[in-house]
């Protein structure tokens, strides 16, 4: 539908439809109107080269490279992804349950296996959905601990540990790298090597011309919407394009552990990593995804599927709109993917060689500032585990996907619901649950400074189940919040809750009345 409305947006394309069906009917047109598309695209990203020299232009030609091939592609697409008779749940073997990976224990020399082993954080994101500037990767989650300082605590603990030398790397994205670099000076005294890359810089592109938008290569004024990174399934073509791929294969390095820098449950895991370098080695997993089972807050996540006999990673976007219901079931579709990857290094090289690394195209429309419908094509990390020989899935405990994406996480991670050791965020032995509270903050705690200032401290919450809070509310320090509180000040109403307060199954309501629930 995109496509094609492409073509008749143009007159000079009737030209081209008189032709192609004189020479053979419709599928010669469409065929004659991609190639047409792809020549036009083709001259459009030439131009935009021709407005830099130098280093710029030749990454600028290296990112145009993965992006031609991307267009081609979505060209190529004829319809859906998946055809949902095919579908089949994955084989027993294909997912195992992480307690059986951990009952293996672990070999006497855990440093072999660590100095294997590459940590990678995904860090092209920005903080604007928590109303931040810059990186999100460096906002304050807990004790003035940004995410990156976190990282950076695990893997600096993991190597004075057991004396070895697990480097951490960052995918940045031309929004992230240059104040991630200034802040990494930082970390100069600690134990830990940081290497960064950078995602590729594609071109958004008109929904009807279906040509780039930008008029030349600068990142300044309104040229700067014309561009965006493409997606975390970029990491595979970005990482080797970098050449660090190569200098940490040399180096003796085996693994992978790919992880959203937002996600606080993303640690390094001793048992998952000796299954991997264990295994012999005709029979080498070469991608393990760390899946957890679904609650009904998990329902739009990605889940494994068997699929032409491949485990494939079915996202939402793929599914027909017919099964979408279906999707979401927690009965039929148990679990969804963390995110959380360990992936062969060796074996991306091999991929990225041949050209083989085949991941869905997830198209995405976007509205700039001017009111211009763009789209954008991207890909997913986990979209590649198809490619890859004997992969698996791992279910794992829900504790290893606590990302943080808006401020009702973010209470989470600051309550005492989590003490922090060494970087890592471990629940309270004093909750007698180990599910997380539900939590969920309405618009006025939406930015960072906002909900900052709501609280005077952040409430002892070891008893919670569930938080709703709407409407202009504060809390004072020290307030106790039990079982399912419910906050709602109306329009124009303010409620401070007082300091000393324990709330156990209550609702407040907008003129300052408590009811027991």
């Amino acid at each position: 539908e995109i496509i094609y409305s492409a073509f008749f947006f143009f007159f000079k394309w009737v030209k081209v439809f008189d032709k192609g069906v004189a020479n053979g009917g419709m599928a010669q047109f469409q065929e004659t109107m991609r190639q047409q598309l792809e020549s036009s695209m083709h001259d459009e990203l030439e131009k935009l080269l021709d407005t830099t020299t130098g280093a710029e232009r030749e990454v600028s030609k290296k990112d145009f490279e993965g992006f031609k091939n991307l267009f081609h592609r979505f060209l190529q697409v004829k319809g859906p992804s998946v055809e949902w008779i095919k579908i089949q749940r994955p084989p027993e073997d294909s997912i195992q349950p992480y307690d059986k990976i951990a009952a293996r224990g672990l070999p006497d020399n855990v440093a072999n296996s660590l100095n294997k082993l590459v940590v990678v954080k995904l860090n092209g994101g920005l903080g604007t959905s928590m109303g931040c500037k810059g990186p999100k990767s460096l906002i304050s989650v807990r004790n003035e601990n940004t995410f990156l300082d976190l990282t950076v605590q695990q893997i600096e603990h993991l190597n004075k540990t057991y004396n070895t030398d697990v480097p951490l790397v960052l995918m940045n994205s031309f929004n992230t790298d240059e104040d991630t670099k200034k802040i990494l000076q930082k970390y100069t005294h600690h134990r830990v090597k940081i290497h960064t890359f950078n995602q590729s810089r594609y071109p958004r592109i008109n929904k009807e011309s279906l040509l780039p938008v930008s008029t030349n290569l600068r990142m300044t004024g309104q040229n700067a919407e014309g561009w965006y990174p493409p997606g975390h399934g970029d990491i595979y073509a970005s990482f080797y394009n970098s050449g660090l791929l190569d200098q940490l294969i040399e180096q003796g390095k085996e693994y992978i552990f790919v992880s959203n820098i937002d996600n606080l449950g993303a640690t390094v895991d001793l048992h998952i990593l000796h299954h991997l370098v264990s295994q012999p080695n005709g029979k080498r997993c070469e991608f393990v995804m760390e899946v957890t089972d679904k609650t009904r807050a998990d329902v739009k996540g990605g889940t494994l599927i068997q699929y032409e006999g491949k485990l494939r990673l079915l996202e939402i976007a793929q599914v027909p709109k017919a099964h979408v219901d279906e999707f979401k079931s927690v009965s039929k579709f148990k679990i969804f993917n963390t995110n959380n990857l360990w992936i062969s290094l060796p074996a991306i090289k091999r991929l990225q060689e041949q050209n083989a690394m085949d991941m869905e195209i997830i198209v995405n429309p976007k509205t700039l500032d001017g009111g211009q419908n763009v789209i954008q094509l991207e890909t997913a990390v986990g979209a590649a585990i198809k490619c890859f020989d004997n992969a698996l899935g791992i279910n794992v405990p829900r504790s290893r996907f606590l990302p943080v994406k808006t401020t009702s996480d973010l209470l989470l991670v600051m309550s005492n619901l989590y003490s922090l050791d060494a970087g890592s965020l471990n629940m309270s032995p004093k909750r007698e649950f180990p599910t997380t509270p539900h939590v969920k903050l309405g618009s006025s705690f939406t930015k960072v400074q906002e909900y900052l200032i709501r609280f005077e401290s952040i409430p002892d919450m070891l008893e919670l189940d569930h938080l709703t809070v709407s409407g202009d509310v504060t809390f004072g320090k020290n307030v106790s919040l039990k079982g399912t509180v419910i906050i709602i000040a109306n329009h124009g109403d303010r409620i401070d809750i007082p300091a000393g307060s324990m709330l156990e199954n209550k609702i407040v309501s907008g003129n300052l009345r408590i009811l027991d629930h």
